[in-house]
């Protein structure tokens, strides 16, 4: 069994994709949602977040929502706005940020290599979460959020993505933050053999983004092996939808924290505390860490720069990264927070959103304290992941995000 095979998509008619593509399920509340699908009929917010079509306040676990989706798909397949490829493809997939360009191709991944681990993960999965992406997969009869791969170094593949991306894509969009998505489709018998071997030599693959995702695709294939006797291994349900990047080109932004008090503590004694852990500087200027090991704090109108103190680093690889120290010294022993998934005290704030926001939710009242974070990199992924380890709630943040709609993968 290959590490990752070509397959049949599922995507934009031609001159289609800038009516279809969607950010993607987890990025946007339902509200927001609606909104962004105001006078899109076809956008794929109507398939990843059906509960827009369904009265307001509906359960978007509900069986009722599964149903929406299988049949808003079926509208699109009946307007022929999206079509299926009748052979067996790989898809190259850019996508432009401003100056940042990342290209990748998109595959199906082997779900066998998945259970075995050699397409490591580094985060836990919720199991309602999990559940969700089953149901959905299931109603559909297709894998249509993408699970973001990244690839260690392999002269043979990036050969190819540069080779391919020079002839006219067979999809082109400017989604409506600006971000340019574009798709060439690789029929070429020699060069899809060529990216079959190049993956096969690979000793892994990182997943970045889309746990979910990939342990449900592994659930349906489970399910689905136990009720064919027959099965072979080969059916399409063994494999997950996947755009696999080359890990240098991706970009990590920091995922900062903010609390909504000080754990009964004065601003005096908190800077005390903190100061056990961290060298404190005051700074005239907001603080973006910079280095491995430094931290921006703010409480209302002032920013301090925290940096940690060096006999404090573990060599262990995930207790040595950034947000694990922040918990080890700060979070926990100072602001009472044991449980970063539960405890409501604490929120997460995307580095896309910058440093105003953490500035505008303390100074509102709503929250106390913020911490900018220095951003986790591929390397600390990709270490935690081989070590078998995970990582931290809300570790990384990945940006550009790729877009639903632009191919899709159907279990046959």
């Amino acid at each position: 069994m290959h590490l990752v095979t070509p397959f049949k998509a599922l995507r934009p008619a031609s001159g289609r994709a800038a009516e279809i593509i969607a950010p993607p399920y987890d990025v946007l509340s339902s509200s927001e949602a609606v909104a962004r699908a105001a006078g899109k009929p076809w956008s794929f917010l109507h398939i990843s977040k059906p509960e827009i079509d369904l009265p307001e306040g509906t359960d978007t676990y509900s069986p009722a929502v599964y149903a929406k989706a299988a049949e808003n798909l079926q509208k699109m397949l009946d307007a022929d706005v999206i079509t299926r490829d009748d052979k067996a493809c790989y898809y190259i997939y850019r996508i432009i940020m401003g100056s940042h360009v990342q290209t990748g191709v998109v595959a199906a991944a082997s779900v066998v290599e998945y259970d075995n681990g050699r397409i490591k993960r580094h985060e836990f999965t919720r199991p309602d979460k999990e559940d969700d992406r089953v149901r959905q997969i299931e109603a559909l009869n297709a894998q249509t959020g993408p699970v973001f791969l990244a690839y260690p170094e392999s002269p043979a593949i990036d050969a190819v993505l540069a080779a391919t991306i020079t002839g006219t894509p067979d999809a082109d969009a400017t989604a409506d933050d600006g971000i340019r998505h574009t798709l060439w489709v690789i029929r070429d018998n020699a060069t899809i053999e060529t990216l079959t071997k190049g993956f096969d030599a690979l000793p892994a693959l990182y997943i970045a983004d889309g746990h979910h995702r990939s342990a449900a695709a592994s659930r349906v294939a489970a399910a689905r092996r136990s009720a064919n006797p027959n099965h072979s291994g080969e059916e399409s349900c063994n494999y997950f939808l996947s755009v696999i990047f080359p890990a240098h080109v991706l970009k990590i932004m920091d995922y900062n924290r903010v609390v909504a008090d000080l754990n009964g503590l004065s601003k005096d004694e908190l800077l005390a505390k903190v100061a056990t852990g961290y060298t404190v500087t005051p700074s005239a200027v907001p603080v973006k860490p910079a280095v491995y090991g430094e931290v921006g704090m703010y409480l209302p109108g002032q920013w301090y720069k925290l940096a940690v103190k060096p006999e404090l680093i573990p060599a262990d690889p995930v207790e040595r990264l950034d947000v694990s120290l922040l918990t080890t010294h700060i979070l926990t022993p100072v602001l009472g927070i044991a449980d970063l998934r539960r405890d409501k005290r604490i929120d997460f704030v995307g580095g896309i959103r910058g440093l105003p926001e953490l500035e505008k939710r303390v100074n509102s009242g709503e929250m106390a304290v913020a911490f900018a974070m220095f951003a986790t990199t591929m390397n600390d992924l990709m270490s935690v992941a081989d070590a078998g380890q995970v990582m931290p709630p809300k570790s990384t943040w990945f940006e550009p995000k790729l877009a639903d709609g632009m191919a899709s993968h159907v279990l046959d």
